[in-house]
């Protein structure tokens, strides 16, 4: 735990008493400050008092005697209203903060120069966060991993010298954070999301624009330019006077990191050289992989790991769950969980990746269906329909693709199991990419991938993947 030292003596009101909140008013509690929690949720608010931190209707608080506000990301801050205790907290006057803020407020008084990757974009956050700090872990750095990919910031180890912090935030995290100021900022890409809690898209990108716009002169803002969006967004940090690191998958630049084929070449004005190559490395497949890949070179490159260590870096890295995580092969066929893919855009950067596709989709559909996938359909040799979604997604696949109706999860692997190790192709892959959310049979997708995981593994014969 990272005890908050920056509010000793004071008071600090909590609201939101789930994982990072919970963890929050403890590093808070640890670092002298005097902490008031509370939630909508009365298993929350018990779950604190068992924690030794004192609740209270925050309703009926003296909101004048609070330093700040801790809410958690999840609590709507704007949009599409503020929350109420926002609302009581500005007209107190109390600024509204998160536990980003905290950490980046702790760092600045513990170790200011400490290196400090923040990552956030639209898509690839996760998978660039876990890269980086695979990165710097397999060169032998101190790597801390963190944030909005499931561990609270402040349960990590304390900021030191030499001691790396990645940490992945989301669009309501950074809004949480002011003072956001790490040493290697970046931002992968933009495009429309999550504007119920942003209002419009020009706001969302210009809470995303915080990341990096925090950073140092001595730092480095890294930047993927493959969207307008971004284009503008770099174009005005180098005005600013920052040191910007463009990122492309899709042209060769003259200043800064691209990737050719499965090659990442650094360009300067004095040309272009290769730094490592995504070739074979099968965790990191697929364009968006090649961006995500990218974005964590030239952190890595900041951070001062040279080609060698990165190269090593990538080959090792083992990917992330549920996200294009391959599982194993059984003779020739590949087996890769990406139940992850919640929608059809998702479900399309893994249906891009391979040839022969054994689909297993479905699960609680949402809007639009897989009629945007279409034009994947050839490289799917059979889908095995489950879930809500079956009999629309064999609708839409009609004579365009062989399939058929399983249900359950169990039954659509045994069938694609036995057609793929029949099947002629050199290699054969049984994708569960369900292009569907899970509640109709699932909590979650983890859960869904976890279940497909193992059953996967009882397959007779299977090895894992990189054997």
């Amino acid at each position: 735990m990272i005890p908050v030292t920056t509010f000793a003596g004071k008071r600090v009101a909590v609201f939101g008493l789930g994982g990072s909140g919970l963890v929050g008013a403890g590093a808070l509690l640890a670092g002298g400050a005097a902490v008031v929690g509370f939630d909508d949720n009365a298993q929350s608010i018990a779950k604190a008092n068992a924690a030794g931190i004192a609740t209270a209707d925050l309703r009926n608080a003296d909101w004048s005697g609070f330093a700040a506000l801790v809410l958690a990301p999840g609590v709507p801050l704007t949009h599409p209203e503020p929350h109420w205790t926002v609302e009581l907290a500005r007209k107190a006057g109390v600024p509204v903060i998160g536990d980003i803020e905290l950490f980046c407020r702790e760092r600045q008084k513990r170790a200011p120069g400490a290196p400090f990757v923040a990552i956030t974009g639209t898509n690839g956050k996760s998978t660039t966060a876990a890269l980086v700090a695979h990165l710097a872990a397999s060169a032998g750095l101190d790597a801390q991993l963190g944030g909005n990919i499931g561990t609270a910031i402040l349960s990590l180890q304390p900021p030191q010298a030499g001691r790396v912090h990645v940490i992945e935030c989301s669009s309501y995290q950074i809004d949480l954070a002011p003072s956001l100021d790490p040493s290697v900022g970046i931002l992968i890409n933009l495009s429309e999301d999550h504007l119920d809690r942003h209002g419009t898209m020009a706001h969302y990108a210009e809470v995303k624009e915080r990341l990096v716009a925090g950073v140092p002169g001595d730092g480095t803002a890294v930047v993927g330019v493959d969207d307008a969006w971004c284009r503008t967004i770099a174009d005005r940090l180098e005005r600013a006077g920052k040191r910007v690191v463009r990122i492309s998958v899709r042209h060769e630049l003259r200043d800064g990191i691209y990737v050719v084929g499965r090659r990442i070449m650094r360009a300067t004005p004095a040309g272009a050289m290769p730094v490592v190559a995504l070739g074979g490395i099968g965790s990191l497949r697929g364009q968006h992989n090649a961006q995500n890949a990218a974005c964590a070179t030239a952190a890595a490159l900041a951070l001062g790991l040279d080609a060698e260590a990165i190269q090593a870096g990538l080959r090792s890295f083992p990917g992330l769950a549920h996200r294009m995580e391959q599982l194993g092969r059984r003779g020739a066929v590949l087996y890769v969980n990406d139940s992850k893919a919640t929608n059809a855009d998702s479900a399309a950067q893994a249906l891009a990746c391979f040839g022969d596709i054994f689909w297993i989709a479905g699960g609680k559909p949402k809007t639009g269906g897989i009629e945007s996938l279409r034009g994947f359909f050839p490289r799917i040799r059979k889908a095995y329909l489950i879930g809500e979604a079956a009999e629309e997604f064999a609708a839409t696949l009609g004579s365009a693709v062989p399939h058929e109706i399983d249900g359950t999860l169990d039954k659509a692997l045994a069938a694609a199991a036995c057609d793929a190790a029949a099947a002629t192709a050199a290699e054969p892959v049984v994708l569960l990419s369900p292009a569907c959310a899970s509640f109709d049979q699932y909590r979650n997708f983890e859960v869904r991938g976890d279940a497909f995981r193992e059953l996967v593994r009882a397959l007779p014969g299977l090895v894992p993947a990189d054997s």
